[in-house]
């Protein structure tokens, strides 16, 4: 239970208490500074603290806003303060400060304007203090009878309800999601927050829906791909209520971020899955391009994390690119435009839905790679453009959060230590170079001399080497981002390559099984990394074998006598990738501290 103190007595007549209580506060009232400050030593803590203003006349919203978000420590509106668990040492200080400057026994009035004197010394002592954006709801503190009328005045003029479900919706957003799901997916997620429901549930029930589509999909009947197609639709809306519902009741938390991004990687390579099912049960064999359209996206969400992460809190001049890019963001149709070409998950998912409907697996996939392929050509040469269009400082933990994302195994990790002093005097993109280069002749050697050939297995031996040339330094230069989207390409391209050279039944099932598992482990680090929390801990990269590893592991399975040994081990190997990285994901996210998240950048 959280508690709210008001400082003084509450106005005649005001419904600020019955606010409070409606947001799950026990409602305390103090007698003056003094008192304010020993209620606030009395509330255990572990929990939350609010501090209001007696004269608090506004929206509840905007008291929901300051007072229930769980993402930030401290937060606060005009009138209106709380603190959670780890801002309430900084709390207790600044009520203690601010109760010395008002004299001894001068009662609840002397309480009148100390919320926001508690705010502003909170901020002067360099406290980060939240302050939401309101936009047209009312927070004020009147004091006096005419200001507390037109206050009221202004707060009646505003429907608080239709505020709180128009910021339900993300700010960026696809085309398709924001004119053909959002419109009514708001109301379904309202209507999900006065039952009780919660996010990490209609999550779950996203995820459901997607796999019964995937199992409609695998029966290969023209009925089961209609019903496959209007179900992956409807668990898209689900995907899009559960965001909603989490800013809708403000029901954010670092689990829900990370079920959220990992059930809709799950959702749609369940779906592909599927849908190599049902054309196989139709003698079409699609499972090299359901693993192709596996890697191509799996890889375009990493050089989008990789992006991100190295320009996180990078310093730089405004490059002419992204100069160009603001510009074009102010001209409505292209703003939708660029959303669309992107091919972000709303687009992306109504296409599948309907070709799946009306055509079949292998046009679906077609389309996939060709839509996906355009996409990522368009992304990352913007990126790359920005990149070295602009001087950009980048910080120690944007290097770091680049070698996390890199998942270098023991092989590479020791060819790094021992090339680090040399490394550094290479030029600026020897990183990439390095990279680029073993990812290339490893690809080229897969493809170009045949199942089994010790000519790969040597390869892997030189990808292993370069992959720790490229990591040897700090991952600092203008496109050393690049460097774990190469690493990504090279190990699941070459899983790919070798399964499809197998030539035998159930070679590429294997692999889409091994790679999907390996992906999950690459989308865990993502997003424990942005939940503040640092990449998964060594002794699993290391267990598992990095991504050098896997390839040379991989490499020599193809050696196997026969083809069948080759697919039977392949699978052995996916079990029990999958079953180290699910069972160690599953223990941090459910024990995780990190403090609570929620996503709202651009749709994968």
């Amino acid at each position: 239970m959280s508690t709210a103190i008001l400082t003084g007595p509450p106005v005649p007549g005001s419904s600020l208490e019955g606010d409070l209580r409606s947001l799950g506060f026990d409602v305390r009232v103090a007698g003056g500074p003094e008192h304010t400050a020993a209620l606030i030593a009395a509330v255990p803590g572990a929990e939350r603290v609010a501090v209001v203003d007696p004269r608090f006349l506004g929206h509840v919203h905007a008291l929901r806003l300051a007072l229930t978000d769980p993402r930030f420590p401290i937060a606060a509106v005009t009138g209106a303060l709380t603190a959670q668990p780890a801002g309430r040492a900084a709390l207790t200080g600044a009520v203690q400060a601010v109760s010395a400057t008002v004299p001894a026994g001068a009662g609840a009035v002397a309480g009148d304007g100390v919320v926001d004197g508690v705010a502003a010394e909170l901020e002067a002592r360099g406290v980060a203090v939240h302050r939401p954006e309101l936009g047209s709801l009312v927070a004020a503190v009147p004091s006096e009878a005419e200001a507390r009328h037109r206050v009221r005045a202004a707060v009646e003029a505003v429907d608080d309800e239709a505020v709180r479900l128009r910021s339900a919706v993300k700010a960026r957003d696809g085309f398709f999601t924001t004119f053909c799901i959002s419109p009514y997916s708001r109301y379904i997620a309202r209507w999900c927050a006065r039952r009780g429901l919660t996010p990490n549930q209609v999550t779950t029930a996203s995820l459901l829906t997607a796999l019964v589509a995937a199992g409609c999909a695998a029966t290969g009947t023209r009925p089961g791909f209609v019903a496959a197609g209007l179900l992956l639709l409807f668990s898209f809306v689900l995907d899009c209520t559960d965001g909603q519902l989490a800013r809708y009741s403000l029901q954010y938390s670092t689990m829900g971020a990370w079920l959220d991004a990992t059930f809709d990687r799950a959702k749609e390579y369940a779906y592909y899955a599927g849908l190599a099912l049902g054309a196989a049960r139709g003698g079409d064999d699609v499972w090299a391009l359901a693993l192709g359209a596996m890697v191509l996206q799996t890889c375009r969400h990493v050089v989008d994390f990789s992006f991100n992460e190295a320009n996180h809190d990078a310093t730089a001049n405004t490059s002419p690119t992204a100069a160009l890019s603001s510009k074009l963001d102010s001209v409505g149709w292209t703003v939708w435009l660029r959303r669309m070409i992107v091919l972000p998950i709303g687009e992306r998912w109504a296409m599948i839905a309907v070709l799946t409907a009306v055509a079949t697996p292998r046009v679906v996939f077609y389309a996939l790679l060709v839509g996906c392929s355009l996409a990522a050509c368009y992304t990352t040469a913007g990126r790359v453009l920005r990149s070295l269009t602009r001087r950009a400082h980048r910080t120690d933990r944007a290097a770091q959060a680049l070698a996390d994302l890199a998942d270098s195994g023991p092989a590479a990790e020791a060819v790094a230590r021992a090339s680090a002093r040399w490394a550094r005097r290479l030029p600026g993109a020897a990183p990439l170079a390095a990279a680029a280069a073993g990812a290339a002749a490893l690809v080229a050697t897969a493809a170009f001399t045949g199942f089994g050939s010790v000519w790969t297995v040597a390869a892997a031996l030189v990808y292993a080497a370069t992959s720790g040339i490229a990591v040897a330094r700090p991952l600092k230069g203008a496109l050393d981002w690049l460097v774990p989207p190469v690493f990504r390409a090279a190990e699941y391209g070459t899983i790919l390559v070798l399964a499809a050279h197998a030539g035998v039944n159930g070679a590429l099932p294997a692999a889409f099984g091994l790679i999907a598992a390996v992906a999950y482990h690459h989308y865990d680090t993502v997003y424990r990394i942005r939940g503040g929390t640092g990449a998964p801990p060594h002794w699993l990269v290391r267990t598992i074998g990095g991504h050098e590893g896997r390839v040379l592991a991989v490499a020599l399975l193809a050696l196997l006598p026969g083809t069948a040994d080759f697919t039977l081990a392949l699978t052995v190997l996916a079990v029990a990738v999958a079953l180290v990285v699910l069972v160690e994901s599953i223990r941090f996210w459910v024990s995780s501290q990190a403090p609570a998240v929620h996503d709202e950048g651009e749709p994968a």
